[in-house]
């Protein structure tokens, strides 16, 4: 979980594009302008020069209203819009780019995807149906099967919201919609996760479900209505129907808080509540559960009851006194 970290703050890389006061200056093969259509169109090689940002393509038009006023640039034909800051370039390609002079929005449409190079590296992309950012509320939106690559790490939703400072400093993420967020075998969906960078919290909700493996390959599953992640204590906290299934441990609770082991990933859960853990026939109920993955151990404390099932059958799991 603490390289999501590392992820979410290399895709705010993508939304670094800014539209400031400046001149605007647009190159092409031809120039024309219809007043009855209120529209400046170019075509063959068009150019457009905003502050740092270029985007280039075949054809493009600009609104004109009130007379003179340029309103919002259109490019067609798959246009590619790029800027470059010292060693980092951001790029963006698309069906339909339109950069809006008045409201300084940059809205691509139309097979979508965002590149943010380190050198030659590719280190993030995002693919999407659109992609919209505000540059005067720090705001980039992505609809339409949206997808996240950064590293190792991928994450998948119908929709994503990124909030920056006027830094450029992610605020916050939000992923909308069966959110997926993938690490090797590592993965968790929910309906709704969001990242808050001033708590550094992950939280996912609505139908949670997350799947760690550890460091010898051992599976444990995480079910709930509501997950938290906080990246400065390395604790996982979960709640609302809380589910666990660790080799043939199964445990279940109205909440549960995970504490991670030397090697940092989850090694102990303690469930709050009426809880229960099951292993083979036997399931103990405990107001307080504490269960430990390596070594693999559980306690359970206060007004426990234990129960066997068919313990009266004749299978070799009946339990005896060794007579």
């Amino acid at each position: 979980m603490k390289k999501i970290l590392s992820f979410i703050i290399g895709i705010l890389l993508v939304s670094g594009i800014a539209v400031q006061a400046s001149d605007l200056i647009i190159e092409s093969k031809n120039q024309t302008y219809n007043e009855q259509d209120s529209k400046i169109k170019f075509n063959g090689d068009v150019k457009v020069t905003i502050d740092d940002l270029k985007v280039v393509g075949d054809s493009a038009d600009v609104n004109v209203v009130g007379g003179q006023k340029l309103d919002t640039a259109t490019f067609y034909d798959k246009p590619y819009a790029f800027e470059i800051k010292k060693n980092k370039k951001r790029e963006v390609k698309a069906n339909i780019l339109k950069v809006s002079l008045i409201t300084k929005i940059i809205k691509a449409e139309g097979d979508t995807q965002s590149v943010v190079f380190d050198g030659k590296t590719p280190v993030v992309v995002i693919n999407a149906d659109m992609q919209e950012y505000n540059t005067k509320t720090g705001v980039m939106t992505a609809t339409g099967t949206v997808t996240m690559l950064y590293k190792d790490l991928e994450s998948y939703s119908n929709a994503a919201e990124i909030t920056t400072d006027k830094n450029g400093d992610l605020k916050k993420l939000v992923l909308i919609g069966n959110a997926r967020v993938k690490q090797d075998n590592n993965e968790t969906l929910a309906d709704r996760l969001v990242y808050d960078a001033t708590t550094e919290n992950i939280t996912a909700t609505g139908n949670t479900t997350s799947t760690v493996y550890t460091d010898d390959g051992t599976k444990m599953v995480l079910k709930s209505g509501m997950q938290q992640y906080n990246q400065k204590r390395g604790t996982f906290n979960a709640s609302t129907n809380v589910r666990i299934w660790y080799e043939d441990y199964y445990a279940a609770g109205p909440k549960v808080t995970l504490y991670p082991g030397p090697n940092g990933k989850p090694n102990e859960a303690n469930f709050i509540g009426r809880s229960s853990i099951t292993q083979g026939v036997r399931t103990i109920f405990a107001d307080r559960i504490k269960m430990t993955m390596k070594p693999k151990t559980f306690d359970a404390t206060g007004n426990t009851r234990t129960v066997i099932k068919n313990i009266g059958s004749n299978s070799d799991d009946n339990v005896t006194l060794g007579l």
